[in-house]
C-alpha cells in the first residue's frame, strides 16, 4: 500500500463533553503533547523508529551551542561540506564565509545541508567529536529509539520516533537562537558581498491564524515529509511531531487539523 494512505486514528478531546472523535491524519507517525499538562492529546505510531529528514538539524544546533563557540568567528563552506550522498541543492558556494551565527541561521530557516555540515566539521574536535556530543546529548534526555550518525539528516540511519522527537522538540525550545531562528517568515544576510534573502521552509510560520514558537521541516525519500513544530493556539501550547505525510501539502492539512483539535481542548 502506499504511502498516500489516510490513516485513521482515535484521539480523546478534553471538552466538556469529553468525548472521543475520530481524526484523520496524513502522516504515518505522528504525536501531540500539551506543553501545561504534558499529557498526550494525539499518538500515531509515535514510537516507532523511522527517518527523521532535517529535523537532524534541532539537535546539530544544540549540540553546536552547548559547546559555547564564539558565533562571530567565521567559517567557510568547503569541498567536504558539499552532499555526496543525495546531490541535494544549496545556495552557498563552495568558498563563501559566512559567521557561526549566520551557518546556523541559514542551516535553520533555510535547512541548507552544507551550512549544517560545517558546523559539525568545526565542531570542537571535528565531526567524530560532534557525533559523540550528540550521543550523550541523545542519552541525556532520554531519546532511547533515537540514532544521528550525521548533521544534516541526509542519511536515512539517522532515525527517530515522533515521541522521541517531542522531546527534542521541547528542549530546543530552551535555546534563544534556535527559537528565533526557525520562527522567522523571512530574513537577509550578506553573502559574497551580496544580500541573500532566506525564506522559512514551514510556510505555515507567519500565516495568518498561526502562533508558533519553534519549527522544522525535513524531507527526504525515506523520510517522506516531516515537520516539528511548537505553537500557541486558543492559549493552549502544544508540541506537535508529524513524519512521513504524502505530500507537503498533506502535512500542512495535518497540522491544520492539528490547530483545530487545540482549539476544542482549550479550557474555556
Amino acid at each position: 500500500m502506499s504511502h498516500f494512505f489516510i490513516g485513521v486514528i482515535t484521539i480523546a478531546l478534553v471538552s466538556t463533553a469529553n468525548a472521543a472523535q475520530p481524526t484523520k491524519l496524513s502522516s504515518q507517525h505522528a504525536i501531540v503533547i500539551r506543553d501545561d499538562t504534558g499529557s498526550v492529546l494525539l499518538e500515531k505510531s509515535a514510537d516507532v523508529a523511522v527517518p527523521i529528514a532535517s529535523l537532524t538539524k534541532l539537535m546539530t544546533a544544540m549540540v553546536v551551542l552547548d559547546s559555547h563557540p564564539d558565533m562571530q568567528q567565521t567559517i567557510s563552506i568547503k569541498n567536504e561540506d558539499v552532499d555526496e550522498l543525495k546531490h541535494s541543492m544549496s545556495h552557498i558556494p563552495i568558498g563563501t564565509t559566512l559567521t557561526r551565527s549566520e551557518m546556523l541561521h541559514v542551516a535553520l530557516m533555510a535547512s541548507d545541508n552544507r551550512a549544517a555540515a560545517s558546523l559539525a566539521r568545526t565542531y570542537p574536535g571535528g565531526v567524530t567529536a560532534f557525533i559523540s556530543a550528540v550521543d550523550k546529548k541523545i542519552h541525556a534526555l532520554g531519546m532511547h529509539n533515537t540514532v544521528i550518525r550525521e548533521p544534516t539528516g541526509l542519511s536515512p540511519e539517522n532515525k527517530s520516533t515522533a515521541a522521541d522527537l517531542a522531546k527534542m522538540a521541547v528542549e530546543a525550545s530552551k535555546y534563544p537562537e534556535i527559537e528565533r531562528n526557525t520562527t522567522a517568515r523571512t530574513d537577509s544576510i550578506r553573502m559574497n558581498g551580496h544580500p541573500y534573502t532566506l525564506h522559512n521552509t514551514n510556510r505555515l510560520v507567519g500565516a495568518p491564524g498561526w502562533n508558533v514558537l519553534l519549527s522544522k521541516t525535513g524531507f527526504t525519500n525515506e523520510a517522506g515529509h516531516c515537520l516539528i513544530m511548537r505553537i500557541l493556539q486558543s492559549g493552549v501550547r502544544a508540541t506537535l511531531v508529524l513524519l512521513n505525510a504524502g505530500g507537503n501539502s498533506s502535512r500542512t492539512i495535518d497540522a491544520q487539523t492539528i490547530r483545530r483539535i487545540l482549539g476544542r481542548t482549550a479550557v474555556r
